[in-house]
């Protein structure tokens, strides 16, 4: 979606402060409450193309998948949202050569899928919740739907009996026939939970009768993934500003094993709602990019040691001391990469890796509190942190 520069909001910003937003959810006049996409609305919805980042972050300990995923680019997602004053509703098309059934609890098969992830409330636009599980004081609401073969229980019927292998009825001919569409009938292939999240460690189903206000459907086509999610604008799980408000999106690919921290992920966009007020603040937060010598900040992460415990970038050997940077720039907002270097501890990524150094731990307790190993920068001077942040922000794959 193209942006329009206009005038500048910070001194740290370069020219870049008002953008367009990254979506504007259309009006219309529609329930929203069962929408697919089939759904005749998206036919005049406004498409945003959008840039999903390979999640490199964190080494599985999976070889097959690590190397599955070695060589991942960024992916394009076409993304429209239209809004009837009450729910707001989303349609994410992606493309995938293959269409990846989850077909029950195993270590080495995996569903395509795709989740959108909303802040519960936005004090600061420049302290967004941490991407994919939200952070201290600044929790989430994540939808998922996963592409799943038909289950019977729980379906709310107590019925097991229809559970019964084909083979073992009692039935031939038409009557087994019968059977099995009485099967297919009251089967389920929607895999969709709902989840609230803090921070490290603090994910959390939503099993309250809440869960029903969110609904998402996933349908193959094409060789394209289309997911689609409504919910109120809001709740008691996320409260949607009426103007503007941030969404992150999440997709994953069940052929390269994807699952946890094998995805792809959008950064937070901005969402306009057609007809709002001034969004200037959101938008120039999620677009922002720091003013700042680049080459200076490869050097100035060079002599201060990032290196010692990141891997940088993805040429750079693994380093398991610490998460990977290798697409931070893709799916992490400017506000963020500041105040990860000002206050690590704000925010702890998933870790320790098991192959780490046995005497290196990515984080102490405190109190019960997590408190990062890593050093702060609080005592750089504003020139070099803008260089180090312009330079974190170039960390990020490729399309392909």
């Amino acid at each position: 979606m193209k942006k329009i520069i206009s005038t500048l909001l910070a001194t740290t910003l370069a020219a870049t402060a008002a953008f367009a937003a990254d979506i504007v959810a259309q009006k219309v006049d529609a329930d929203l409450t069962k929408v697919s996409y089939t759904s005749p609305f998206w036919k005049s919805a406004k498409f945003s193309e959008v840039t999903m980042y390979p999640q490199t972050a964190i080494k599985m300990n999976d070889k097959t998948a690590n190397k599955l995923n070695s060589d991942n680019g960024a992916k394009i997602a076409n993304v429209a949202a239209v809004y009837n004053g009450k729910e707001v509703a989303f349609l994410v098309v992606w493309d995938d050569v293959t269409m990846n059934i989850q077909t029950g609890y195993k270590t080495d098969s995996y569903a395509d899928g795709f989740a959108l992830q909303f802040p519960s409330e936005v004090k600061d636009v420049n302290k967004l919740p941490y991407i994919g599980m939200g952070s201290d004081n600044r929790p989430v609401a994540v939808y998922l739907q996963k592409a799943v073969r038909g289950f019977y229980e729980p379906n709310g019927d107590g019925n097991v009996y229809y559970q019964l292998n084909r083979n073992q009825t009692e039935f031939f001919g038409p009557e087994l026939k019968k059977f099995d569409k009485k099967v297919k009938g009251i089967g389920s292939n929607d895999y969709e939970k709902s989840f609230v999240s803090e921070g490290f460690r603090s994910m959390t189903e939503i099993k309250d009768a809440s869960k029903y206000n969110s609904y998402s459907r996933l349908s193959y086509k094409d060789k394209k993934w289309m997911g689609t999610l409504a919910r109120p604008i809001s709740d008691s799980y996320a409260t949607l500003n009426k103007s503007a408000f941030p969404v992150a999106i999440a997709t994953w690919d069940g052929a390269k094993l994807g699952r946890d921290g094998i995805k792809y992920l959008t950064p937070w966009l901005s969402v306009e709602l057609e007809g709002g007020q001034d969004a200037s603040a959101l938008i120039a937060a999620t677009s922002a990019k720091v003013k700042g010598d680049v080459a200076k900040g490869k050097e100035a992460v060079s002599t201060n040691g990032c290196a010692g415990c990141h891997q940088i970038e993805l040429s750079d050997p693994v380093n398991l001391m610490g998460p990977s940077l290798a697409n931070i720039g893709g799916y992490a907002t400017a506000g963020y990469l500041r105040e990860s270097l000002l206050n690590p501890s704000a925010v702890i990524v998933p870790g320790y890796n098991r192959n780490a150094h046995s005497n290196y731990m990515w984080y102490t307790l405190d109190n019960g509190k997590r408190v990062s190993s890593m050093t702060d920068y609080t005592w750089l001077d504003a020139e070099s942190l803008n260089d180090i942040i312009a330079y974190l922000q170039t960390l990020k794959a490729e399309v392909k």
